[in-house]
C-alpha cells in the first residue's frame, strides 16, 4: 500500500469515528465516487438529517440544497483526484451542532487524446543497416490513467516495422539501398483503446516520420563505361578495359586516345561521390605516364618495337584508399598504315527469301570481303562490317542477313567495312531482292490444323493396334502358360554336357560290373538297329506292392517331372535300387529279370506277380509290342494295370 492510500484510509477511519459519535443528529456516507467533467449543481450525494436540523457546507467546491450535497465547480481527475466536502449539521431547537467531512473521489474518464511530442519527425537512416535493428522510438503520452496506448504504422514501403502493438520502437524490416530509395515517409498512429474494441470513447493521435536514406561507403570506384550486375545485395559494375594503338617509332602528342575513352572512374557510392585518384600498377615500361587527378594517359617516348603493351591502372577514393578498382589498358604497336581497306566489289547483288535467312547469289551465300595491303595476303583481322542507315539487314561474319520483314522487291543498302585499329573504312552498295517477307519456319493456321489432324489420326491408329494386341495377349494367356510349362519340362529333360539325357534315370548297381560298365551306359537311339546287333530278350516281372501309397500324397502328373523335387527326395530318403537279382518281398521293391536267347521277333510277356496275400498262381500276362517301347531309351517296357481298375491305367517308360 502506497503513502497516499494509507493517508486516505486513515482519514476515512477518523470520519467514521466522528460520525459514530454524532450520528443522532444527521448521517451521511463516508465517501462517494463522482465522475469528472461534471456540470455545476450535479448531485454529489444526499445527507440524512433529523427534523429541525439544518445543513451548511463549509467547502467552496460544494454547496447544500435541502439535504443534498451539490458540486459547485467542475472536477477534473487529471487536476485533483479527490476532494473533501465539510458539512455542519445544527439542531435549531437546542443549538447542538455536528460537523463531518465527506470524501469525494473523482472518477477518471477517457477524455484526453494521446499526444506525440512532435507532429513530424525527421530521421536519417544509413543504408545497409541489418534487419531487426532499431532506428528510433516514437512514443505518445496520454493524461488519462491508465495510459496504455496502441500503435499502428502505415507506409508504402515495407522497409520498417514496429516492435509490437504497444511498443513504438521502429525496426528495420529490409535492407535499404541508397541507389533504389532515398526518402521514405511513415505515418504512426497512437490509439488509447485496443484496435479490437469497437465500443466506448476512443482517441487517436498521428505523427509523420520522414526518413532520409544516407549513402554509406560500401562500393569501390567504377571505371566507365561498365555493365551493372546484381549479386545478391551487392551491385557490381564490370568494365571491359581500354584499348589503344600507336605506330612504331612515333610518339602520340597530348592525351593518348583510347577506346572507349577517355579513361575515367566514378565513386560507386553516388551519395558520397568521393574524388578519385589514378596511378599505374605496372606495365608502363617508361613509355607512358598518367595524371593522378584526371586519369589522362600520355606518351613519354616512341615505342621502338612491334609489341602489345598491357597497362594496369588503379583508381582509388581520395578519402578512403581502401576503396579502389583496377582496369587494363592494352596498347598495340603497329607499322604505319599505308593502305586502307578496299572492298573486292563496288556493287553486290543478292536474293533473300525470309527473315533470318542469309542473302544468296548464283554462286552461293553472299559474303563481303575487303583487302588491306598492310597485312599478309591482304587479310585484315580487325575489319568490322555494318549497314549504314538501316536496321533491316545485319552483317554477321561477312554474311548478310534479313533482320526485318520487308515487302517483296529490290532494296538498295550500303555496307561499311571499318578497320577498328586505324578507323579507316570503305563502303560498297548492295542490291538485295526480297522475294518473301515471311519469317522462316513459320506456318499458317491451315498448315497447323492439317498437322494436328494428321497427328490425331496417327495417335488413334496406334491406340487401336495397342488395344488389339492387349486383347489377343489376354486371350492366349492359357496357351502361353502351357508353352512355358512345356519348355520348362523340355529343359529338365534336355541333354547334359556329357551327352547323356538329363531325365529320370534308374540305375541298378548290381548289374554294373567293371567289365560291362561301358555297355550299360550306352544310349540306344534306334530300336531296329539294336535288334539286328544284339538279340536280347527281356522278361519283366513286376510285383505290385501290398500296401498302396498314402492317400495324402498328391498324384504325379505323368507329363511333368520336377527334377528339383526328385533331387530333394533322394537326399532325404535312403537310395534304393528298383532292380535286383533276387526276388524281394519288401515293400517298395520290384524285381526285374533279363532273359537271354530271346527271339527279337517274338513278343515279350510282362508277368505281374500278385500280392503275397493273394493266390500266387494267379498270374496275368500282357503282351509287349515293340511299337510301344520308348524309341529314345533303346529298351522300353509298357506296364498296364489290372482290368479291375481301368481308370488308373498309366504308361511308364524306364531308361536303363
Amino acid at each position: 500500500m502506497d503513502k497516499s492510500n494509507l493517508i486516505l484510509s486513515s482519514f476515512v477511519l477518523i470520519v467514521v469515528l466522528l460520525q459514530d459519535s454524532y450520528g443522532q443528529i444527521c448521517t451521511a456516507p463516508f465517501s462517494v465516487n463522482f465522475a469528472e467533467n461534471n456540470k455545476i449543481d450535479d448531485v454529489v450525494t444526499e445527507i440524512n438529517a433529523n427534523e429541525g436540523v439544518t445543513l451548511r457546507s463549509d467547502t467552496e467546491e460544494f454547496r447544500i440544497q435541502g439535504n443534498r450535497l451539490l458540486a459547485a465547480v467542475v472536477f477534473d481527475y487529471e487536476t485533483n483526484r479527490s476532494h473533501q466536502a465539510k458539512v455542519t449539521c445544527t439542531k435549531t431547537a437546542t443549538g447542538e451542532t455536528l460537523s463531518f467531512t465527506i470524501l469525494v473521489i473523482v472518477n477518471n474518464l477517457n477524455d484526453n487524446p494521446p499526444v506525440f511530442e512532435r507532429t513530424t519527425y525527421n530521421l536519417n537512416v544509413d543504408e545497409m543497416i541489418p534487419v531487426g535493428n532499431s532506428v528510433g522510438r516514437f512514443a505518445a503520452t496520454d493524461l488519462d490513467q491508465p495510459s496504455q496506448l496502441f500503435y499502428n504504422l502505415k507506409s508504402e514501403s515495407d522497409a520498417f516495422k514496429l516492435r509490437s502493438l504497444t511498443e513504438p520502437d521502429l525496426l528495420m524490416n529490409t535492407l535499404l539501398d541508397y541507389d533504389k530509395v532515398r526518402n521514405i515517409s511513415l505515418v504512426l498512429y497512437a490509439q488509447d483503446t485496443p484496435p479490437t474494441d469497437s465500443g466506448g470513447v476512443s482517441f487517436t493521435a498521428t505523427a509523420t516520420i520522414a526518413i532520409t536514406v544516407v549513402d554509406v561507403d560500401n562500393r569501390p570506384p567504377w571505371f566507365q563505361p561498365c555493365n551493372k550486375h546484381q549479386l545478391g545485395v551487392a551491385l557490381v559494375c564490370q568494365g571491359d578495359g581500354y584499348i589503344g594503338r600507336v605506330t612504331l617509332n612515333e610518339k602520340v602528342p597530348g592525351v593518348f586516345p583510347l577506346k572507349p575513352g577517355p579513361l575515367h572512374a566514378i565513386d560507386g557510392d553516388s551519395g558520397i561521390n568521393d574524388e578519385i585518384m589514378y596511378s599505374f600498377l605496372k606495365g608502363t615500361d617508361e613509355l607512358f605516364e598518367i595524371d593522378a587527378v584526371t586519369g589522362n594517359i600520355s606518351m613519354l617516348k616512341p615505342a621502338g618495337s612491334l609489341q602489345t603493351i598491357n597497362l594496369e591502372v588503379v583508381a582509388a577514393q581520395k578519402n578512403n584508399m581502401n576503396q579502389f578498382a583496377i582496369t587494363t589498358v592494352t596498347v598495340s604497336v603497329h607499322l604505319v598504315s599505308l593502305h586502307p581497306p578496299i572492298f573486292d566489289q563496288e556493287l553486290y547483288r543478292g536474293v533473300v527469301s525470309a527473315v533470318g535467312s542469309t542473302a544468296v547469289t548464283e554462286q552461293g551465300p553472299l559474303r563481303f570481303s575487303v583487302r588491306d595491303e598492310d597485312y599478309p595476303e591482304g587479310v585484315n583481322p580487325y575489319i568490322k562490317y555494318s549497314i549504314s542507315g538501316s536496321s533491316d539487314f545485319i552483317v554477321i561474319d561477312g554474311y548478310l542477313f534479313l533482320n526485318k520483314s520487308l515487302p517483296p522487291g529490290e532494296v538498295l543498302i550500303s555496307v561499311v567495312a571499318t578497320d577498328t585499329i586505324t578507323d579507316e573504312f570503305d563502303s560498297a552498295e548492295v542490291i538485295v531482292e526480297v522475294k518473301s517477307a515471311q519469317p522462316s519456319g513459320i506456318y499458317g493456321p491451315g498448315s497447323m490444323v492439317a498437322l494436328g489432324v494428321t497427328l490425331a489420326i496417327l495417335l488413334l491408329v496406334c491406340l487401336v493396334i495397342i488395344g488389339l494386341l492387349v486383347m489377343r495377349t489376354r486371350k492366349s494367356k492359357d496357351d502361353w502358360k502351357m508353352i512355358y510349362k512345356v519348355n520348362e519340362f523340355r529343359s529338365a529333360l534336355g541333354q547334359s554336357s556329357d551327352g547323356k539325357k538329363e531325365g529320370i534315370q534308374y540305375t541298378n548297381k548290381v548289374f554294373q560290373s567293371n567289365e560291362d560298365n561301358q555297355s550299360m551306359d550306352r544310349t540306344y537311339t534306334n530300336l531296329e538297329t539294336e535288334k539286328a546287333d544284339r538279340k536280347i530278350g527281356k522278361e519283366v516281372l513286376l510285383r505290385e506292392a501290398a500296401v498302396k501309397p498314402p492317400p495324402a500324397t498328391p498324384p504325379v502328373d505323368p507329363d511333368y517331372v520336377n527334377q528339383t523335387d526328385i533331387d530333394k527326395a533322394d537326399n532325404e530318403k535312403e537310395v534304393k535300387s528298383i532292380l535286383t537279382r533276387d526276388r524281394r518281398m519288401d515293400e517298395g521293391y520290384k524285381a526285374v529279370w533279363f532273359k537271354e536267347d530271346i527271339d527279337p521277333d517274338a513278343k515279350d510277356e510282362v508277368v505281374i506277380i500278385p500280392d503275397s496275400t493273394k493266390d500266387d498262381n494267379a498270374i496275368e500276362t500282357t503282351d509287349i509290342d515293340p511299337d510301344d517301347t520308348d524309341m529314345d531309351s533303346g529298351v522300353g517296357v509298357k506296364m498296364e494295370d489290372s482290368p479291375d481298375n481301368p481308370d488308373d491305367d498309366e504308361q511308364l517308360t524306364s531308361e536303363l
